[in-house]
């Protein structure tokens, strides 16, 4: 186990902010893994996990001991007359993995091409896009159970007492919602380590997404790759590469909101985005646009030094150059309270704060 001191994460951090671990370690295996966190606990210091950087705040500073985790692997491990189930590792780049599921014959994630990220965090985001979500195709998430370290950290023969650290967690178990899970709720109890997906043999195209549809109004029958395509090209077109101008994907969450707040604002504001969001104790909900709400209040574009609202899509932050965690953090908060000032509606922001 190699630990560094001083270790910059500028390019482990999809923001390129220019951020520094007091302790760093890349982890690429279940070992490496339980040994790093016994290390940071039997130090007495905080430690936090990264994968790729991609739905992260960095600060200046990271204290303690940042894990990087690149436990790696995918295969087939069995199927039965309906589901193909697939392991993969936590650290595997997650648009490459949904490239590989295709190409191998395994379609059905191919809504969720090119979200930055590492397959590792798809259940703790529950990511999505395009009308799919990976808990759909999730069938259990195999975790690092941190509680039971701090249990048996007194016996030193790590490799008796390796398996008794992990759990793997059913689906019905995770508490998947819209862009959450029990994982995302408590970062340090669980460290997930590999997902195994469930995709169904019998494949339909899923374009219930309205952009989706209409790309393809001139072919009723597009396959997982046609589909593959269309999403990186949309994607493309929308959102910045990180590797040209940093940033994090969609910063806020579409919000939800009742039946009668959306009334409200339908006869206020006529050309309010909203879809319909599944039913919540059998009460309609509607899922507003937070692009569009931000949009409205004149923000696209909007530039405070080198933190911006990207000009082509204002649910986008960017860093023009060398913005910090801090200073982004601060035009969130100013965007935040600009929507809520004329909608009367709580943006919630996505990524992760570390630390």
């Amino acid at each position: 186990m190699n630990i560094q001191s001083n270790f910059s994460l500028q390019k482990l951090n999809s923001f390129g902010f220019l951020s520094h671990a007091e302790y760093f370690v890349s982890v690429e295996n279940e070992h490496d893994l339980l040994n790093a966190i016994e290390f940071a606990n039997q130090k007495k210091m905080p430690w936090q996990v990264l994968g790729s950087g991609s739905n992260v705040v960095l600060q200046d500073f990271l204290p303690g001991l940042t894990i990087h985790m690149a436990i790696f692997g995918k295969k087939l491990v069995s199927e039965s007359a309906t589901h193909f189930y697939i392991d993969c590792g936590a650290g595997e780049n997650w648009h490459e993995f949904v490239k590989w599921t295709i190409e191998e014959g395994y379609p059905g994630l191919e809504n969720l091409a090119l979200i930055p990220g590492t397959t590792g965090a798809a259940p703790i985001q529950n990511i999505g896009a395009y009308g799919a979500e990976a808990a759909s195709m999730i069938d259990s998430v195999e975790v690092l159970d941190t509680k039971l370290v701090l249990e048996t950290q007194a016996n030193t023969e790590v490799d008796l007492n390796i398996q008794q650290n992990w759990q793997v967690i059913p689906k019905e178990e995770c508490a998947f919602a819209y862009r959450d899970s029990i994982f995302k709720r408590d970062l340090q109890a669980y460290v997930v380590t590999q997902v195994r997906f469930a995709i169904p043999k019998k494949w339909q195209a899923n374009l219930s997404y309205a952009e989706l549809a209409n790309y393809f109004l001139d072919n009723k029958s597009p396959s997982a790759q046609d589909i593959f395509d269309a999403v990186v090209m949309i994607r493309s077109k929308k959102l910045p590469d990180p590797a040209l101008l940093g940033n994090a994907g969609s910063f806020f969450h579409n919000p939800i909101v009742d039946l009668a707040t959306y009334t409200q604002l339908k006869e206020k504001f006529t050309g309010l985005v909203s879809y319909p969001a599944p039913d919540l104790l059998g009460e309609k909900q509607f899922k507003l646009a937070a692009g569009w709400l931000i949009d409205q209040c004149g923000l696209k574009g909007y530039r405070v030094g080198d933190c911006g609202v990207y000009e082509k899509q204002a649910l986008v932050l960017v860093n023009h150059g060398t913005a910090k965690g801090s200073e982004m953090l601060a035009l969130a908060n100013h965007i935040k309270q600009t929507v809520l000032e004329k909608f009367g509606v709580t943006l919630s922001q996505e990524p992760n704060n570390l630390p």
